[in-house]
């Protein structure tokens, strides 16, 4: 390839070739270089540029207010960052997700990205850094430490966004399926054997009911992201910033990313060197994961057979299921989902141990926890959606094979008992148990009760209690269409007050 192809940088440690059409510079082909570990760049995760190109925006116009920064330079940084939030140049963000420097190669790769727009927007060649440096302009009154975090949170705030939305719809599609079984009656059962009988439709109401509490956990910590060290610089003391710098650029950062309650931790120091809000945020989704990978279990075994297991709903048939046996078809999206799940998990372990290892005033760590907690939110917002779109919305009772289990189910006695008496349901309950009879033709059989007194109590509102979403409202296939269009949309301040 011929030199005018390349442009030539230089750092403290010597020349290196870019490519005379890249954005970015010398750090960050240093880090590519160093760094060819998970073959995943940082560009996977859009809510993470995001937050960094709003990071640097920030910085620009709070360096332009203080007077640091000459107008002329604050605005071409300013309309480079725009372009990144508005989702132009990501594939210039190369550097790889596992780095070390705590984060300095992805703070880096940024500030040459926008550097290099910045000259471009203004007529001039890239690499020339003696008018717009990524130190001295782009990266101006910050470090790594507080730019790299600050960036970390913003873009777990729009990640997190993205997932409530997401369990919103998974939950929507639980109570609307709940309703639609509502009349299924069906044997309960616990610890895998048989229980008293309930609805079909209560049993997915309770899905939702547990999806839903784990919306409510996510906004719980969402706030917590909210607390920023911007303005720290390298240990928290703001070296090298404005006295008005930290109030500034918190200011328009609220502006930029529409978030009214984003502030400035109290202690700067301790704030630079905590990751704790990283471990409240994985253990919520932890928490959620476990708790979707259980409904899936659930999915499975009701499914299962047809003929020789459960076999009480059916999932939708996606894909054949064997290789060896015709006609075949396995639960592959319960069980895709469960392995996310398992992920999850194991991605928590991590970023405990990462936040554990940070020593003094800096956790070196954060790279391997911004892409466990990005990669985590993300997958299980796509396990939800496949869920619902590809599982949950299909799925059809066998609503004859429920009821006739129920009917001739030995838990049947215990709905009987009040009118029987103790004694003789107790029989009736061995009696069955051992010949296999209905019970409820073994009560009128024995002239406990009439074929009325019994067809009126086998009935889903006195065996298992009203519905609890008689009358509910659910989302239109056209709602369902747009909350899907705001989640995938890079939109975050629209998504933030849309929800």
């Amino acid at each position: 390839m011929a030199d005018q192809e390349f442009r030539v940088e230089q750092d403290s440690i010597g020349e290196i070739k870019i490519p005379a059409d890249a954005y970015w510079g010398v750090n960050t082909a240093r880090a590519v270089e160093n760094f060819d570990i998970s073959r995943r760049q940082i560009n996977v995760y859009p809510d993470f540029l995001v937050g960094l190109a709003q990071v640097k925006q920030a910085a620009a116009r709070a360096n332009l207010e203080t007077g640091e920064l000459d107008a002329e330079r604050a605005d071409l940084i300013d309309r480079a960052c725009q372009d990144i939030i508005e989702g132009q140049l990501h594939d210039q963000f190369i550097v790889g997700v596992i780095q070390g420097g705590a984060g300095t190669s992805s703070n880096m790769n940024a500030n040459e990205v926008i550097a290099n727009r910045a000259l471009e927007l203004a007529g001039r060649p890239r690499g020339d850094y003696a008018y717009m440096s990524p130190n001295d302009h782009v990266n101006l009154s910050q470090s790594t430490n507080d730019a790299y975090p600050s960036a970390v949170k913003l873009g777990l705030v729009h990640s997190t966004h993205n997932l409530i939305a997401e369990y919103q719809l998974l939950q929507d599609s639980l109570r609307k399926k709940g309703y639609e079984f509502r009349d299924v009656l069906k044997v309960g059962r616990t610890q895998m054997q048989d229980a008293v009988p309930m609805t079909l439709g209560q049993e997915f109401h309770g899905f939702s009911v547990t999806i839903g509490e784990d919306i409510q956990r996510l906004r719980d910590v969402q706030p917590l992201l909210l607390e920023l060290n911007l303005g720290a610089t390298a240990i928290g003391t703001g070296i090298n910033t404005h006295p008005g710098y930290r109030e500034a650029v918190i200011k328009h950062l609220r502006d930029i990313t529409g978030y009214e309650y984003l502030q400035t931790a109290t202690d700067l120091i301790e704030a630079t060197s905590d990751t704790g809000v990283f471990m409240s945020l994985s253990s919520v989704m932890k928490r959620g994961a476990m708790k979707l990978s259980k409904i899936c279990n659930d999915l499975r075994l009701l499914s299962s057979g047809p003929q020789a297991g459960f076999g009480e709903i059916n999932l939708p048939a996606r894909q054949a299921g064997s290789s060896i046996m015709p006609g075949k078809v396995n639960p592959v999206i319960p069980e895709a989902v469960n392995q996310v799940a398992f992920m999850i998990a194991g991605g928590d372990v991590a970023i405990s141990f990462a936040s554990e290892a940070g020593q003094l005033q800096l956790n070196a760590f954060e790279p391997v926890m911004m892409h466990t907690l990005m990669q985590n939110s993300v997958w299980l917002r796509r396990a939800m959606r496949t869920l619902r779109v590809n599982a949950i919305t299909g799925i059809t009772a066998n609503a004859e094979k429920t009821a006739a289990q129920v009917a001739s189910n030995i838990g049947l006695v215990t709905a009987l008992n009040p009118v029987i008496g103790y004694a003789a349901a107790s029989r009736i309950a061995k009696t069955a148990q051992r010949t296999g009879e209905n019970v409820a033709d073994l009560a009128v059989s024995e002239g406990l009760m009439s074929r009325e007194q019994v067809d009126a109590m086998l009935v889903p509102a006195v065996l298992a209690g009203p519905h609890p979403d008689a009358g509910a409202e659910f989302l239109s296939d056209d709602e369902i269409a747009e909350r899907e269009r705001k989640i995938d949309s890079l939109d975050t301040t629209e998504l933030a007050h849309f929800f």
